[in-house]
């Protein structure tokens, strides 16, 4: 048996056990695979049949063996196949294992009882061999931490530090101690089993332990100095940017065709947005792009099935957000690939565990949910560090109580796609459904006077296109009903993805185009009169596609709303969102006479519907905020004034029953109509805040509305920054809210009232305002503020 004692001393005990003929196989496998390990870890092995005396194994410890954790390993490897003999010996012993031997004896009878007797002999000499193994090995361990001392002198005379400045430190050193050769990235930085080693790293790559006073830090590599801040200027050609997006996937080719064709659009648009900001001073950002769920890690799954009807909308607004940035004047790095990450990010060799070696050289990033989850297992604790500079291009958004980690186990809101303990507004959604995150959003082709006039006097009032390039979206029952009843008024076209014949989904009378190159499906919507949705894809671009090409968009109304709660859809996703229909934007902020929401399960409202839609005249109508200007205008007003990493909110008071006593009075005051709260004329303003506070108006919620609704009923948007204004029991009293008690608690609807027994709640944790979420049993004190005319995103005084 093999044990190492507290000196690190290998202690050898002599095992040499009889094994019957057919365990032999056994443990020579055990053995070389010993040796290849040993071998792996710096040793080279030879074996040498000499004569007919047993094999002699000869060992040549290289000197990446001498340190004691690659021994101790060793040692781990050696004991182990010895208690692997003394179970073989045992086993030896019982009947069953004598019954199985009958067949092998009887076998080995053959080969003769020498033969036999000379292999028993060889495997007791491999024993005896790995006992000397061991004894060399303990003699190494010996010279090797003799010589360390003489040559660094303190090499492993560390003991570690108690400073309370570093509380963490002597749990880090046991850690290491346990699994410092688990990621070779430590290695890397120097670590090689001794507890100086541990220090070293943990004080000087790390920052849980203090630094060593006899260490010369002065000798340590200088950081790269920080890239010149340069001024942005606006491009005027985009032929750089497809280079950087590179080749190689259909989902990139489909991505530089887009830009292709909006690139007159673009170039126009920024013209306009320089003469609007006037020669503004803008410092150039330097960018990486990490589209992670191209990426072969995440499966890649709609490079595949871009050609066949996929879902393209992710890629049309990847397109859109890199000729804005572009185009913006910025420095970009685009990567679809986990290597170029890795290479760009300046990932030490390993598994991840270890920090970045140098500075991120990068002062934003723009990845989606899979690039988060690569850079945080790429990136170790450099992740923690630099997390304030991604922004998440994230579909459907994450609200505040599934974004928090602690507050999602505890209550709940646990979905694969949260937890990320970031700033909500630093996901960046397709559709303004929740204010609590940024709307990125994407851009739908404009047309000028003439195109629009064109396209008034050739529409055909008598035809209609499905919105549904898959077949599957044609599957679901109850289609033929409405189907039929539109096929009364209206020629029905489709664009169904085939490869060699019609899909059996569609019905006979609907003429189906197949898939249409981008510009031939938008001429066909340009001839029809009504773009009809089946309920599914989800608020994808299409429909505004549609009415900016002067279609009716036609939508079925959800009674109930889908949600997680009773569709499949939406289930894991991190967001309580309350659908009420297919496009609730379009629903909302577009509305009559360009969309109509209506019950398809009702016959009558549907043809009443299509025949009102048959009568009315539209014209193309696209919202400013989804114009290249408006992206353009609302991506530079982000860059500009959205710091995660400096801005921070005013401290909470301590935890007590009512710690507002200790609050600063409240910059509030009482509106003229007493309706609700403003801005006061005599509070301070901060000039560097934004949006403006004085385009802030508190209001008070109805039980079962959220604070987006309730802002969105005064004809205001919910703005999450200025809750922190708000959480105070003066804001209360301002209301002419009876208080008998004022809790702080962790709760996304807070602060608010339960009024029916006088108790007040105000928010213990910042990153848990949320405009989203509503009970039965509060009313919430809602943030509200004003907007630009067609860009939500921006109040008035915030470009």
């Amino acid at each position: 048996m093999i044990t190492v004692n507290a000196d690190g001393k290998i202690m050898v005990r002599r095992c040499l056990v009889t094994l019957r003929p057919f365990r032999i196989f056994v443990l020579g496998i055990g053995f070389f695979t010993l040796c290849f390990l040993m071998t792996s870890l710096g040793g080279q092995f030879s074996a040498k049949r000499l004569g007919d005396s047993p094999f002699t194994i000869r060992t040549e410890v290289m000197g990446a063996l001498e340190s004691r954790g690659v021994l101790r390993r060793m040692s781990d490897m050696l004991e182990m196949l010895m208690k692997r003999m003394d179970i073989l010996a045992r086993l030896e012993n019982s009947t069953d294992f004598h019954k199985g031997d009958e067949a092998t004896a009887s076998y080995m009878h053959h080969k003769g009882d020498n033969h036999t007797a000379g292999l028993m002999e060889r495997i007791q000499a491999i024993a005896q061999n790995v006992s000397d193994i061991a004894i060399k090995v303990d003699q190494i361990l010996r010279n090797s931490l003799l010589n360390g001392k003489v040559v660094e002198g303190r090499r492993d005379q560390c003991e570690v530090p108690r400073d309370p400045k570093f509380p963490d430190c002597a749990g880090k050193v046991e850690w290491m101690r346990a699994r410092w050769t688990s990621d070779p990235c430590y290695a890397f930085f120097g670590v090689d089993g001794t507890e100086c080693s541990f220090l070293i790293y943990l004080s000087e790559v790390e920052w849980f332990c203090p630094p060593l006073p006899w260490r010369n830090r002065t000798a340590a590599l200088p950081s790269p100095p920080p890239l010149p801040r340069v001024q942005a200027a606006f491009r005027s050609d985009l032929a750089r940017l497809l280079e950087l997006i590179g080749t190689g996937k259909e989902s990139l080719s489909f991505m530089k065709k887009r830009i292709r064709h909006l690139a007159q659009q673009w170039l126009l648009a920024a013209q306009r947005l320089e003469q609007k900001l006037k020669g503004q001073q803008r410092d150039q950002k330097h960018i990486l792009i990490h589209i992670g769920f191209l990426t072969e890690e995440s499966g890649d799954v709609f490079s595949p099935r871009v050609l066949k009807g996929g879902p393209l909308g992710e890629m049309v607004q990847w397109a859109d957000i890199l000729a804005a940035l572009f185009l913006l004047g910025h420095s970009l790095r685009v990567t679809v690939s986990l290597k170029e990450l890795q290479s760009h990010l300046g990932v030490p060799p390993g598994r991840g565990n270890c920090p970045l070696t140098n500075p991120l050289p990068f002062d934003l990033i723009y990845t989606d949910y899979h690039g988060l989850q690569q850079m945080k297992q790429h990136m170790g604790l450099s992740f923690k560090k630099y997390r304030c500079r991604v922004r998440v291009i994230d579909t459907f958004g994450t609200e505040p109580a599934y974004n928090h980690e602690e507050y999602a186990t505890l209550r709940g809101y646990r979905t694969n796609w949260g937890y990320w303990n970031l700033q909500p507004t630093q996901f960046m959604t397709m559709f303004p459904h929740t204010p609590d995150n940024s709307f990125m959003g994407f851009v739908s082709e404009e047309l000028n006077k003439t195109e629009k006039q064109f396209i008034k006097s050739n529409k055909v009032s008598s035809m209609a296109v499905v919105y549904g390039k898959e077949a599957s979206i044609w599957k679901v029952g109850g289609k033929e009903k409405f189907l039929t009843i539109l096929n009364k008024y209206m020629e029905i076209h489709g664009t169904v993805y085939y490869e060699t014949q019609r899909p059996p989904e569609v019905p006979a009378f609907v003429k189906n185009h197949g898939l249409l190159p981008q510009h031939e499906f938008q001429q066909l919507l340009r001839k029809a009169k009504l773009f009809i949705g089946f309920g599914f894809p989800y608020e994808g671009p299409a429909p505004l596609e549609a009415i900016a090409n002067g279609c009716v968009f036609l939508q079925a109304r959800f009674n109930p709303p889908h949600s997680s709660l009773n569709h499949e859809f939406f289930r894991g996703k991190p967001t309580s969102r309350e659908v009420s229909s297919q496009h609730p934007y379009a629903e909302d902020f577009i509305g009559k006479p360009h969309v109509w929401t209506v019950d398809y399960n009702n016959s009558e409202e549907f043809e009443a519907a299509i025949k009102t839609i048959m009568r009315t005249q539209v014209d193309p109508y696209l919202p400013y905020e989804y114009t290249c200007e408006g992206m353009l205008e609302r991506i530079h007003a982000y860059i500009q004034h959205q710091d995660f990493c400096t801005t921070s909110s005013p401290p909470l008071p301590p935890k007590a029953k009512s710690p507002a006593m200790q609050s600063l009075p409240s910059p509030l005051a009482l509106s003229p109509n007493a309706t609700h709260l403003v801005w006061s004329p005599s509070a301070s303003r901060d000039p560097h805040a934004w949006p403006p506070v004085d385009s802030l108006q508190v209001w008070v919620s109805e039980t079962r509305h959220a604070c987006t609704e309730t802002c969105r009923r005064h004809g205001l948007v919910c703005e999450p920054t200025f809750f922190r204004f708000l959480n105070k029991k003066e804001v209360f009293l301002q209301l002419s809210i009876t208080c008998d008690s004022t809790e702080y608690e962790m709760n996304h609807l807070y602060p608010a009232v339960a009024e029916n027994v006088h108790e007040c709640y105000l928010q213990k944790e910042p990153l848990l305002f949320s405009c989203a979420g509503y009970n039965t049993k509060y009313r919430r004190l809602c943030p509200c503020r004003d907007y630009r005319k067609g860009q939500v995103a921006l109040c008035r005084d915030c470009l």
